[in-house]
């Protein structure tokens, strides 16, 4: 069972009359972005003691909204975050708890959990019922099957337990978040996760080591890729020139077979099969299987990890992409992409000015990309209220937000205006956390990024194709059974597969596990469902 009391190591293609709540949805992301984009305009902003009384919003604080902080009985939110404990997170969390106790009278337990052991480690703390307050989840991430075994408190039921929470306290959230998001990650009428203020289209690529492609003469080359296979000249120089290096590293879920780069809609959850393409027509919803591109996909990394050029330990390796790039000896990394992507990669991985990214794939937006980085109330926590403040202030309060991302100023960084610049001591607080924690347009900017990062945000969003299912969520209730045995069965074949480490024939017998265990009962229920939202939305 988890221990919380230590630490852990842790376009449309639907026609312009289609779909009323996707026209809302598209307007609400454009309005918005640009009032988020003017977030990070170059300004003075406010020290801890100018923070405390008046937040970097103008909206009034959760405690000012609901209860001035003396009124609430202190408490301690417990808080699960998926990466590397930092050398420094006790000192970071002191000032931290110092801020919070005047905003919300709470102190906050931050407990990094590594990449590798998160979904056993929070699959097994959900199932157990252990006593949590704020969880990272993703569409990516089994969000859809954990609200169906009821890890996570609807966060707008206004008959539910707790009431409205995102209304009660989360204001901020409402005022500065796109409406695209919240409509997006919905399932089933209501939000069980507050989606972080990012990037809502999706690319994928990859990040490589510029200053070794220079070195050996490849970056024109690298420029040029547009496929997969145009990789493999690349890689073999690599492993011919610098045999000390793993010319590109993959695990389970950052491979070609990833969502973001295989396009695969899953239609609100990365976990349970049945899927169309985010970047095609078609809403049938076929198995991953009969998808045309799985295959090929499979076929082509299977010919790498062959040839030497992806690590060994593909399929079991528990390190995450940034803590093998911080090792030095990778060259390359399939990655989701987004403006600026490879500085904000080394900035986390001490590889400043050493990283440039490529992308391969079209620009798309998907409902899970609304609901791809998300913090969620459990169902077990002792105080969702006090949860939903601290959320609310990640969304608006710009030095607490600060602060959690990137540590004390003047220590682990310094700044001018919104420019931070690393310090020695950076590397003692490096979490890269970012798009998984609230307003990322109230974020400083490292001085090895764009200044106008997040404009550059604003025009990516624009012109991306949408899934033919935008909108739509699935709700697994129904075949919640199924789901789960699915996904069991997933975790012993996918990562195997899509990492190339075994041969793409055992994808027959993976398939014919997944129809065994009810593949056709969920196919038809997901059809189902999205038949009907496709028809009520026409």
């Amino acid at each position: 069972m988890l221990k919380l009391s230590r630490k852990i190591s842790k376009s449309f293609a639907l026609s312009l009359t289609a779909v009323t709540a996707l026209s809302l949805i598209l307007a609400g992301c454009g309005n918005n972005n640009n009032n988020s984009g003017n977030s990070s305009s170059p300004s003075a902003s406010p020290s801890p003691s100018e923070s405390a009384s008046a937040p970097a919003s103008e909206s009034a604080s959760p405690a000012e909204s609901s209860a001035a902080p003396s009124d609430l009985k202190e408490y301690k939110l417990t808080f699960f975050l998926p990466g590397t404990p930092p050398k420094d997170e006790v000192k970071v969390e002191t000032e931290i708890n110092k801020y919070l106790k005047e905003k919300i009278n709470a102190t906050l337990d931050i407990n990094f959990v590594d990449w590798g052991q998160w979904d056993n480690k929070m699959n097994l703390a959900i199932a157990s019922r252990d006593p949590m307050d704020i969880i990272f989840t993703a569409s990516w991430n089994g969000h859809s099957a954990n609200v169906a075994k009821g890890a996570f408190l609807p966060l707008n039921d206004p008959n539910g337990k707790y009431g409205n929470l995102i209304e009660q306290y989360g204001q901020d959230i409402l005022s500065s978040l796109p409406e695209a998001f919240l409509k997006g990650a919905k399932i089933n009428g209501f939000n069980y996760g507050v989606p972080a203020n990012k990037e809502l289209a999706e690319q994928g690529g990859i990040v490589y080591r510029k200053d070794i492609a220079d070195e050996l003469g490849l970056t024109e080359k690298i420029n040029a890729v547009k496929t997969i296979a145009d990789l493999e000249p690349i890689l073999a120089e690599v492993k011919a020139k610098k045999p000390e290096m793993t010319p590109i590293f993959m695990r389970d879920g950052e491979n070609f077979n990833a969502h973001y780069f295989a396009k695969y809609d899953y239609l609100g959850d990365n976990t349970i099969d049945g899927v169309i393409m985010k970047d095609g027509t078609d809403t049938v919803v076929k198995s991953r299987y009969d998808q045309p591109r799985y295959l090929e996909t499979l076929k082509i990394t299977r010919e790498f990890f062959q040839k030497g050029y992806i690590n060994k330990d593909a399929a079991t390796t528990q390190l995450g992409v940034n803590d093998a790039l911080k090792k030095g000896d990778v060259f390359m990394v399939p990655s989701p992409l987004k403006p600026g992507k490879d500085a904000e990669l080394a900035s986390a991985t001490g590889l400043s000015g050493k990283l440039a990214q490529v992308a391969m794939t079209e620009r798309t937006v998907a409902t899970s990309d609304t609901a791809g980085s998300m913090l969620g109330i459990s169902s077990t926590s002792g105080d969702p209220a006090r949860a939903m403040m601290f959320i609310d202030l990640l969304h608006s309060d710009k030095y607490l937000n600060n602060l959690i991302n990137f540590g004390i100023e003047g220590d682990h960084y310094s700044r001018s205006g919104e420019i931070i610049t690393p310090t020695d001591n950076t590397p003692n607080y490096s979490i890269g956390a970012a798009w998984m924690l609230g307003n990322q347009m109230i974020n400083y900017v490292w001085n090895t990024e764009a200044p106008d990062k997040w404009d550059q945000f604003k025009a990516f969003n624009e012109g991306a194709h949408n899934s033919p299912a935008l909108g739509f969520t699935f709700n697994a209730e129904p075949v919640k059974s199924q789901a789960s045995v699915m996904n069991n069965t997933r975790k012993q074949y996918d990562p195997g597969l899509d990492t190339g480490s075994v041969d793409p024939s055992k994808a027959e017998e993976y398939f014919k596990k997944l129809k065994s265990n009810g593949l056709d009962d969920v196919i038809a229920e997901k059809q189902k469902q999205l038949d009907a939202f496709l028809a009520a939305n026409k």
